[in-house]
């Protein structure tokens, strides 16, 4: 299950998280988290984030990497870029229209446009591995993407987003502006365009915080809080990693789709209205609006906050990657397993092992569920609490059953043989591209 934030008290406990905030958990959890921004200064946070990403890294992605939309995004002046001008066919072999054309992307950034690089946490290695890591130290979903801009330009205007945001600061300087919300803990729907005329008009005021942001200082902003920044003297180049919180509304439209699918049961809800009727005359429908109104008030008072409770459970849990895994290499382990093969659970993989109906068990795992015989609740149970176990010690079954769940749990990814990894190929881990 998901960790409570403030369970653990020492900063290596949630290693990413204590990167962006050199603080202790449990402090960042009441002080600062969805209530005030942080600014934390490179030499708190360890002096620099260009093990995630640097300059280089970021021409290899726009050059060699097959990149498509929407993984890139160009700005300039507050406005967005028509994708058409920086995409192109990638050639024999690779037709695919909409590829980053990289002279296209140095015309434009030469031209002051500010380059965005979307969805890093599924492209660059070591940041897939930060933002799952992030994810599990704060319990909610994250993604990643990277802000690129030209000395002295400014890629957006003011603006809120409906998310948190750590901004890392990877390379140059860029000044960054935060004023006091205009709407308190926006949602999704409530995006920062809507409320254009007042979020000019409080970019306008004295702010909040006026600095200026050098390689390895970290900005922490719950979700709106406005902010612009400007480049200084050179190329800027900063990480935000957007936290998309779980939310008590979020807990109010999974009790909500709960009722839409209890109260397809009651027949008054079912019925027709009157032949005729006028839907432009409130008078008209207010019976009948009335009794929808009343049964629904009914069906939601039946609602299981547990079954409430398990649909957010599976909505987050959709939306978190755990450890990634090398399907050829954990493949050929998981045929070649032995008694004395070492199992580990998956990393970051959420898992909870239940009762099912007709006496077998159910493991849900992450996005997925999966159904096991009664008699391997044990060994399950023993892995799920020891993280790590050989086949022989998987408790509760004789050898062959044991060799039988543990290919399962590999072949399943819910469990990983140490070592089997891309390299075990003869080739090296690398980024992956969408060219590729």
């Amino acid at each position: 299950m998901t960790e409570d934030p403030t369970a653990q008290g020492r900063p290596g406990d949630r290693p990413a998280l204590g990167r962006c905030t050199a603080l202790d958990p449990r402090v960042f959890a009441e002080e600062y988290w969805a209530r005030r921004p942080l600014l934390t200064r490179a030499e708190e946070t360890g002096g620099s984030f260009a093990d995630l990403l640097d300059l280089a890294a970021v021409d290899e992605l726009l050059s060699r990497r097959g990149l498509r939309t929407p993984f890139l995004r160009i700005a300039k002046d507050g406005a967005v870029v028509d994708p058409k001008r920086f995409t192109t066919s990638g050639g024999a072999g690779a037709e695919v229209a909409d590829q980053v054309s990289s002279d296209a992307v140095l015309r434009l950034f030469a031209d002051g446009s500010t380059v965005v690089l979307q969805g890093l946490h599924r492209l660059w290695p070591p940041l897939i591995e930060f933002a799952d890591q992030l994810a599990a130290d704060l319990g909610h979903p994250t993604q990643v993407n990277a802000y690129v801009t030209p000395p002295s330009s400014r890629g957006f205007s003011p603006h809120y987003d409906v998310h948190d945001v750590f901004v890392l600061q990877v390379a140059g300087e860029k000044r960054w502006r935060i004023h006091e919300p205009v709407l308190t803990d926006p949602l999704r729907t409530q995006p920062w365009n809507e409320r254009g005329a007042a979020v000019a008009a409080a970019a306008e005021r004295e702010p909040l915080i006026d600095a200026v942001l050098r390689p390895g200082d970290a900005l922490y902003l719950p979700r709106g809080y406005l902010h612009s920044a400007t480049a200084l003297g050179a190329i800027s180049a900063h990480l935000t990693v957007g936290i998309h919180s779980v939310t008590r509304w979020a807990a109010a439209e999974s009790a909500l789709d709960l009722v839409r699918v209890l109260a397809t049961e009651d027949p008054q809800l079912r019925r027709s209205l009157p032949l005729g009727v006028d839907l432009a005359d409130p008078a008209a429908v207010a019976d009948d609006v009335a009794t929808v109104v009343t049964a629904l008030k009914g069906w939601l008072d039946r609602v299981d906050p547990a079954e409430v409770a398990d649909r957010l459970r599976a909505r987050t849990w959709s939306q978190v990657r755990p450890e990634p895994v090398a399907p050829l290499a954990q493949a050929t382990a998981a045929a070649a397993l032995s008694p004395d093969t070492v199992l580990r659970l998956r990393r970051r993989l959420r898992c909870q092992l239940r009762e099912a109906a007709d006496g077998r068990v159910t493991l849900v795992a992450g996005r997925r569920s999966l159904e096991l015989p009664a008699e391997t609740r044990p060994a399950v149970a023993g892995l799920l609490a020891a993280g790590e176990l050989k086949v022989a010690d998987l408790p509760g079954l004789d050898p062959a059953d044991q060799l039988t769940l543990g290919r399962r749990l590999v072949t399943e990814s819910i469990a990983t043989v140490p070592g089997a990894t891309a390299e075990d190929h003869g080739g090296r881990e690398r980024a992956p591209g969408n060219g590729s």
